[in-house]
């Protein structure tokens, strides 16, 4: 039996055999947790704002996790979040101002309701509150807020504008160090004056 390279060499390839660079040193996955802390509020895009207890490692399949340990006191519930997939979950800090300003701002603006199927809508409606997104958020309670004088929502309409309006209230509320109905009232003055 006669030896065959498993791959062949760089001058069969045609490319000139050179001095080996060493490799890059491996990109950063995700947030590394180095600026979640206990005691900080975050948000995360499918439960909403939380608390973060601390950054803990756990043993799971025979090797060792880090993760950040988040709770949500209104559902009673503890989620933990590896670290090297805390980016790419969507856990972060509460908005800055300038974002929350802007989500602000859009509840200002005039409904723009598209003339699709509402259960569409809906899902595209859901996919926003989901996204994490305080200005996306503020999307939704905008376009489902109903004045007096207008019709009356259906009960997933309702449903879908309460859990937007709760969210957006909530990150507000950690914001400002207020409560959540403060902080739904700063919202619905905010709706007012579009």
């Amino acid at each position: 039996m006669a030896d065959t390279p498993s791959s062949p060499s760089s001058t069969e390839s045609g490319v000139a055999a050179g001095p080996s660079r060493p490799a890059p040193p491996p990109k950063p996955l995700g947030n590394q947790g180095s600026e979640f802390k206990a005691g900080d509020h975050v948000v995360y895009p499918t439960h909403g704002v939380g608390q973060v207890q601390g950054i803990d490692t756990m043993s799971v399949a025979g090797t060792e996790l880090k993760v950040i340990i988040v709770t949500f006191e209104e559902n009673r519930m503890t989620l933990r979040v590896p670290l090297n997939k805390a980016a790419s979950s969507g856990l972060r800090k509460l908005a800055g101002t300038n974002m929350m300003g802007e989500a602000l701002e859009t509840l200002k603006g005039r409904a723009r309701i598209k003339r699709t199927m509402w259960s569409r809508r809906a899902q595209e409606y859901e996919q926003k509150i989901n996204s994490g997104d305080p200005v996306q958020i503020a999307e939704v309670v905008r376009d489902l807020h109903r004045n007096a004088g207008q019709p009356d929502q259906s009960f997933s309409e309702r449903q879908i504008y309460e859990l937007a309006m709760d969210r957006l209230a909530a990150e507000v509320a950690a914001i400002d160090g207020s409560d959540k109905n403060a902080a739904m009232n700063k919202l619905l003055e905010h709706l007012k004056q579009g």
